[in-house]
């Protein structure tokens, strides 16, 4: 990956996201007690709030005057979620979907839903927010299954953009910031359910993929996909992904 692996910068504004190759060449490790799991931050807690900051001023612009429901995908974007939520100042109602892969692990895996609006968007405005955007294919589905609750419109705002992993034709209106394709935690994204309190985005250590302790804890399907896992030390790629 050489250099390029985060740092200070400045965000631009609007609704284009900071890609990863327009951040500076300086390394930033991980506080001293995660450095055996997180191999480096990717995007501070510094860098995060900029960005949320500028996302809000253009949902803002976007939404004013408008009925808005935000529909928030469980359970990786709560944090992201709630960062955003503070810095809105229009009004709004917020609900919940929740969505899990059922099959065994197998590519033909089958979402279900496992908790469903409460609200009802038809006529309104609904912004679909999650954590990232990556093959695309839970956020095809959920957008199929609000489409027919006939919102008035219907806009995607995701924190993290990895358009490399993309098979399903999904574009988000709103993003903070395009990566590459590495596993990523922290700031609600997770591995076997840790890392999500981590105030930053990092990249998890290679090694880390099959820990004795973290094995048991991941779904049929995530256990598939590690099997599969390529790694490099210096900073090749990984082909796995969340969920």
């Amino acid at each position: 990956m050489g250099a390029r692996r985060g740092a200070h910068f400045k965000l631009p504004t609007g609704r284009f996201p900071l890609k990863f190759h327009e951040m500076p060449a300086r390394i930033q490790k991980p506080p001293r007690h995660w450095r055996q799991e997180i191999d480096f931050i990717l995007i501070s807690q510094e860098q995060l709030a900029r960005r949320v900051h500028a996302l809000a001023r253009q949902i803002e612009k976007d939404f004013a005057g408008r009925d808005l429901v935000i529909v928030a995908l469980l359970n990786g974007t709560v944090v992201f979620l709630a960062d955003l939520l503070r810095r809105l100042s229009l009004p709004l109602r917020l609900d919940f979907i929740g969505v899990s892969s059922y099959g065994g692990g197998t590519e033909s895996a089958e979402l279900v839903f496992t908790k469903e609006l409460r609200l009802d968007v038809s006529g309104r405005d609904v912004l679909l927010v999650d954590d990232i955007l990556d093959t695309g294919k839970t956020l095809s589905q959920v957008k199929v299954k609000l489409r027919k609750l006939r919102p008035r419109r219907m806009k995607i705002c995701v924190l993290l953009d990895k358009p490399s992993r993309r098979v399903e034709p999904v574009r988000a209106h709103y993003v903070g910031f395009e990566i590459p394709n590495h596993f990523v935690v922290g700031y609600g994204l997770d591995y076997a359910e840790r890392y999500r309190n981590l105030p930053f985005v990092g990249v998890l250590r290679p090694e880390m993929f099959k820990h004795p302790d973290f094995i048991p804890l991941l779904s049929a399907k995530k256990r598939l996909l590690l099997q599969g896992v390529k790694t490099t030390m210096e900073g090749g790629t990984k082909d796995l992904n969340h969920g």
